[in-house]
């Protein structure tokens, strides 16, 4: 929480700065300290170990991501709520990587909270049926599977859709 406050009364610092800087004529001084309040503020919008993990998860280094996830202490309370979203994904997707135990529950909790775009929510939801055909809710994940194919407009994730149908038949 406080980490929030701070980021913000810097970003209004640097903006006053800058507007007194124009105020004297320094016009170079105050398009720099405006760039800079912006970059502290995109540092609000944007947690840099959230950034991290994602990148991590990319590289499949799975050791680092969650050692990036770790920093962030409390994240209800020091992150945004679209940040906490996403803290939760990904928390959840590298539990599932582990096991299906917490993964459920950190997966609905990112999907309660509200992620930002359809293919992120689809993303969870893909895990989620997977996670729900793991343990026989055969009805659960073909509910979800459908949700998924309605939020999945650039058919990013249609093999994976069509890799748990097949599995959903041997059951």
């Amino acid at each position: 929480m406080l980490n929030k406050i701070i980021r913000l009364g810097l970003t209004a610092l640097i903006f006053v700065w800058s507007i007194y800087q124009f105020a004297q004529g320094n016009i170079g001084n105050g398009i720099s300290l405006i760039l800079l309040a912006s970059l502290v503020f995109l540092t609000y919008l944007r947690n840099e170990n959230i950034v991290m993990a994602l990148w991590y998860l990319r590289k499949n280094d799975t050791e680092k991501a969650e050692k990036a996830l770790s920093r962030i202490k409390n994240p209800e309370k020091s992150l945004i709520k679209s940040q906490a979203a996403y803290y939760y994904l990904l928390s959840g997707m590298l539990e599932s990587q582990r096991g299906v135990g917490k993964s459920e529950g950190l997966l609905k909790k990112a999907l309660s909270i509200g992620l930002r775009n359809k293919s992120d929510q689809a993303l969870a939801k893909l895990n989620l049926a997977g996670i729900a055909l793991t343990k026989r809710r055969k009805r659960e994940a073909q509910i979800l599977l459908t949700e998924v194919k309605k939020l999945d407009e650039k058919k990013m994730f249609a093999e994976q859709v069509r890799m748990i149908k097949e599995q959903m038949k041997r059951i």
